[in-house]
């Protein structure tokens, strides 16, 4: 028996060791060496990293769900290829871009990205890139489902290569690159305005100029029956919204860009817990006022609720209190409903509802900032919204016009009306049978 309780000693005795060394100093204290320091924030940025990218396969389910059956091969054909041209761009142009902007200044530099990791950074230089690609591949994946249907595929492609090598990389080194915003004060700390406002704003301009689906409004600008438009699969829209729920721990915990201390933990997990709540609270306003509003609880509502809750808290993930969390989320799922009901009034059409989901909520969560956070100022957050959303609308608009007067964006009526798998891809995703 002594011999067991022996064994047992030494451990205890550690453990004694740490557990009053943490309450008597407290987390902020303790440390840990540059190169733990170093492996731990690394890994941060990876492990958030493939979650985020995750995301892209989340981005390509729900999509793929929400547009009809005959238009199925070309979303996934979509959403790998954003993927992949991405992280191309990302590398010869978006990095450097963002990163390579003097401080307080506006454009960076087009170069490729190369890696100069040094232990004294605090992390590998690899992860951060791999980190920031992925936060770039999202803001494109925004635009992929709002033009579906109707878009043709190579046009596409080319606008998220403008998108991924320089517009996303050019807002984004405003502020997260040390620009003219950081130096104003503006906060968005995992991206509510940078990621997402700015794919949904990009999403606008091209869903202005790319026209609705053919029969998709009638003259009062209300939606078309829902036989000819039903979205091929409502469960597997579930499932790509639990994915992105999956990945938005990676978008916004991976924002607090530390993992050496333990103060940091503390904070990577409030985050976790805000960005569960917020999206928890998007999911049920959703629930209610489309209940209230319409006389019974819409499914994709809900779906995009969760989004929209998730993008709103984005912008300030740790420093609200739960039930404030919740809140925002709220909002979030509110603005969604009535956002998607706005843009029905304008007969704009958004297959999935990306356009109130992230630009819309993206907004309110950005103005939403200076309520938890008092750092930040109303004013400023205001200027970042408009300085970023009206840059990637207005450039958007000219890429996609000149695009539409050239090599034209839109399939022909009879390309559309066979569907974007036959004239696109020649794949068929679901077999018709007899």
């Amino acid at each position: 028996m002594n011999k067991y309780i022996k064994k047992l000693i030494a451990p205890i005795f550690v453990s004694l060791f740490f557990l009053i060394n943490m309450t008597s100093t407290g987390y902020a204290d303790t440390t840990v060496s540059a190169e733990v320091g170093f492996i731990f924030n690394t890994l941060l940025f990876l492990i958030c990293g493939f979650l985020v990218m995750f995301m892209a396969a989340g981005f390509a389910m729900l999509e793929s769900g929400m547009v009809t059956s005959k238009s199925v091969s070309v979303i996934c054909a979509k959403n790998i290829g954003l993927f992949s041209i991405a992280g191309i761009m990302f590398w010869l142009f978006g990095y450097n871009v963002a990163y390579g902007i003097p401080e307080g200044g506006y454009i960076g530099k087009f170069i490729p990205w190369s890696d100069n990791s040094k232990i004294a950074t605090g992390y590998a230089d690899g992860s951060d890139w791999y980190f920031q690609m992925v936060f770039c591949a999202t803001t494109c994946s925004i635009v992929s489902g709002t033009l579906a249907e109707r878009i043709k595929l190579w046009p596409f492609f080319l606008f998220a290569a403008i998108l991924t090598g320089f517009l996303y990389p050019f807002v984004m080194g405003w502020q997260w690159g040390g620009g003219w915003l950081a130096a104003a004060g503006f906060s968005d700390f995992a991206g509510s305005t940078l990621v997402h406002s700015t794919g949904g704003a990009a999403a606008l301009a091209g869903a202005i100029l790319l026209g609705p689906r053919l029969g998709r409004f009638s003259k009062k600008g209300e939606a078309a029956p829902l036989k000819p438009f039903a979205a091929s699969s409502i469960p597997l829209v579930t499932i790509g919204v639990f994915i992105l729920w999956l990945g938005w721990f990676g978008f916004n915990g991976g924002s607090q860009l530390a993992m050496g201390t333990g103060n940091d933990a503390i904070a990577v997990s409030k985050i976790f817990i805000n960005t569960n709540l917020a999206a928890c609270g998007g999911v049920l306003a959703a629930a209610i006022l489309t209940r209230l509003n319409f006389g019974k609880t819409d499914v994709v509502q809900m779906l995009n609720g969760a989004i929209g809750g998730l993008v709103a808290i984005t912008a300030e993930p740790l420093l609200p209190s739960p039930l404030a969390a919740i809140l925002i989320g709220a909002v979030g799922g509110a603005i969604v409903v009535y956002g998607t009901k706005f843009l029905f009034a304008l007969k704009i059409d958004d297959v999935v509802g990306a356009i109130p989901a992230h630009l819309f909520a993206g907004i309110w969560g950005t103005l939403a900032v200076p309520i938890t956070n008092t750092g930040a100022n109303f004013g400023t957050q205001l200027l970042g919204v408009i300085a970023i959303n009206g840059t990637v609308f207005v450039i958007s608009l000219i890429v996609w016009w000149a695009m539409k007067t050239t090599i034209g964006i839109r399939l022909s009526k009879e390309a559309e009306t066979k569907g974007t798998d036959v004239t696109e891809t020649g794949v068929i995703a679901y077999a018709i049978r007899d």
